[in-house]
């Protein structure tokens, strides 16, 4: 499992071709990204998965959509803001849902969010474009019956100025202004993540 999950770490990382891998390390110094809600590589609580009301009455989503609490540390030099990202990798058949995108983080006023704080729209950040359409944290909804998805949330130091980029970009528009295709991460300064698990309970 460990193996897997610093696959999964790595993975996410290379879509936004870094040049280094995510990494929940907590080395003096050391870029860190934690969360109370969870344990790094370990099943996340009902609590997170989306809810009835935001997703149609899927059945699968069988939560309240309470955004994790998250916090960081030791933002590299050169920072302006952070981008968050939240992907399920094993989605849509392997394709892959992008659950959360955020962005215009202003490390300099904002050092965390608390439990359920991104359920909705804040001035705290920037909501992009999810595949669910949303600009705020939208939980799993994992279906039953298949081996936990591994929810990946990708925290990224970039240069960009906290308004710089407009709202409602996608996963792949932001992670392209990052790193260009082709190119090195020129507006990456450095990432951290962590990976919680979800799957329906069984009834």
């Amino acid at each position: 499992m460990l193996t897997k999950r610093h696959h999964l770490l790595a993975t996410a990382a290379a879509t936004l071709t870094l040049a280094f891998a995510a990494t929940a390390a907590n080395a003096a110094g050391a870029f860190t990204f934690t969360t109370t809600t969870f344990q790094d590589g370990q099943m996340m609580p009902k609590k997170v998965a989306n809810n009835q009301e935001n997703s149609k009455n899927n059945p699968n989503c069988v939560g309240d959509n309470v955004s994790p609490q998250f916090s960081w540390s030791n933002v590299p030099d050169g920072t302006k803001s952070l981008v968050l990202l939240m992907t399920d990798p094993e989605g849509r058949g392997g394709a892959g849902v992008m659950h959360w995108v955020a962005y215009g983080i202003d490390p300099t006023k904002v050092t965390g969010f608390a439990e359920g704080e991104t359920s909705k729209p804040s001035d705290k950040y920037v909501g992009g474009k999810s595949t669910q359409g949303v600009g705020f944290y939208s939980g799993p909804c994992t279906p039953p019956g298949v081996q936990p998805h591994h929810y990946t949330f990708v925290l990224v130091a970039t240069d960009f100025e906290p308004n710089e980029l407009p709202p409602g970009l996608t996963h792949d528009e932001v992670t392209a202004k990052i790193a260009p295709p082709g190119g090195p991460p020129v507006h990456a300064k450095g990432s951290a993540g962590l990976v919680g698990l979800f799957v329906k309970p069984a009834q």
